[in-house]
């Protein structure tokens, strides 16, 4: 009959040993649900063919663990082994999610630089006309000023010439 040992016995910490327990039941509970697969299966043809097999020893880790007698790893190869593949696709599709994660970051703070590249764009270009305005309105006050100045000196000879047109008449 194989070994089986305490889980605690791996030294955890708490919240780890209860998430180990979780995932133990389940990788064992999967184990138990194909084995039942492949029996309940006998008289097809697909007999034999599956992912994993249970061994007599898993089959009675599974049943403990479903049965509540968990707490206890057993020690035999074919656990071990359906634990460690277990573990291993678990890994493998958290990673998995950790890559998509990654990709839509990547993919939003791409999308996020090129809006905010766009945005300066146009807030440059709108700089530009703001400049590009405040410059004509200073030709224009320049103007405006050489037009005024122009008008007081036509301004002031006209009144010389009114002036003087009147000093002629008399």
């Amino acid at each position: 009959m194989p070994t089986a040992i305490p889980d605690t016995s791996l030294n955890l910490p708490p919240g780890e040993l209860a998430l180990f327990r979780q995932h133990h039941g389940v990788a064992l509970g999967q184990t138990q649900r194909t084995a039942l697969s492949h029996y309940s299966h006998s008289s097809t043809s697909s007999r034999g063919r599956g992912t994993q097999r249970s061994t007599p020893a898993s089959s009675r880790a599974a049943s403990a663990v479903s049965s509540g007698q968990g707490g206890r790893i057993m020690l035999d190869a074919g656990s071990l082994s359906v634990l460690g593949a277990y573990f291993d696709r678990l890994m493998g599709r958290i990673q998995d999610r950790v890559d998509y994660l990654s990709t839509q970051t990547t993919m939003s703070s791409t999308a996020q630089s090129r809006s905010a590249a766009s945005t300066m764009a146009g807030a440059d270009a709108e700089i530009a006309r703001f400049k590009d305005i405040l410059r004509q309105i200073d030709e224009l006050e320049t103007e405006f000023d050489k037009v005024r100045h122009i008008r007081d000196i036509v301004k002031a000879f006209r009144g010389r010439v009114e002036r003087a047109g009147h000093s002629l008449r008399r």
